[in-house]
């Protein structure tokens, strides 16, 4: 499929699936649900250990059920891979394992760039650098705020200089490596959605070479697409929501919408070596 038959298949087949859909836009209501009514007990009923043991329930029960949309979010994919029209049906045992499994592989694949990360930060200095910025800087409140305040004790040239160099090369080199392994997460991902296979997902050089195989461009051309379009919906959302905030409580279904969106195109762009 062309790039712009995969953009167009991807976005019509949230709403030629519309019961499954609804379904997943209300489970991801209820785990919102359950998130910000265990946030409010949290910070409202903190002394009491009724409602501390009711937030910890409601976290655990949001994390659960958000496991099974994760795994409901590989079938979905799977559907991009076999270029099914009907949205898969949930089920709770499969989808909650296949979940877990995805939710793996995203860690697996996003902690080597972490790791990456820190390497570097630690060969350019940065935590000296950082060390020996602070000793120029105090912080004091002011009426209910903070300043800092350097004015007595001036930052030297050199100081500022060092660290804002080794946190440049740091923050440079980190985003190149977190961008290069997005898209490696992604091919991870779909070879999860193709196999089953946790191990078979969770290897990064293959996943990398599935990049080349399907071709780097048309990889990247695809995700870039995805995203600047969920981008600029967003954002035209959110414009509106500044103006008729009833509007805003679209994006309870569009969140969903776009997800189903972005994981068939995942499918499908997966589909040309699967």
């Amino acid at each position: 499929m062309e790039i712009s038959e995969i953009i167009k298949d991807s976005f019509k087949f949230p709403a030629n699936n519309i019961k499954a859909l609804a379904i997943y836009i209300v489970i991801t209501f209820v785990i919102g649900l359950l998130i910000g009514g265990a946030a409010l007990s949290k910070i409202y009923f903190a002394n009491n250990s009724m409602f501390a043991i009711l937030s910890f329930i409601a976290f655990i029960v949001a994390l659960l059920v958000g496991f099974i949309l994760s795994g409901y979010q590989i079938d979905v994919i799977k559907t991009g891979i076999t270029f099914d029209e009907l949205a898969p049906d949930f089920d709770l045992k499969n989808d909650f394992i296949s979940g877990i499994k995805s939710v793996v592989v995203s860690i697996v694949c996003y902690i080597i760039p972490a790791v990456i990360a820190l390497i570097v930060a630690f060969i350019t200095n940065v935590p000296a650098h950082i060390l020996k910025f602070s000793e120029y800087i105090s912080i004091t409140n002011t009426n209910g705020g903070v300043m800092l305040n350097n004015a007595t004790n001036p930052v030297p040239a050199d100081v500022v200089s060092g660290l804002f160099g080794s946190l440049s090369i740091t923050l440079l080199i980190s985003a190149i490596f977190f961008i290069i392994f997005s898209f490696i997460a992604i091919m991870a991902t779909a070879r999860l959605a193709k196999t089953d296979s946790l191990s078979e997902s969770l290897n990064i050089l293959e996943a990398a070479k599935d990049i080349s195989r399907i071709g780097i461009g048309k990889v990247v051309a695809t995700v870039v697409a995805v995203f600047i379009i969920i981008l600029v919906v967003n954002l035209i959302v959110s414009l509106i929501g500044q103006y008729i905030p009833l509007l805003s409580f679209i994006n309870i279904i569009l969140t969903p919408y776009m997800v189903f969106a972005s994981n068939r195109a995942t499918g499908l762009l997966y589909s040309h070596i699967a």
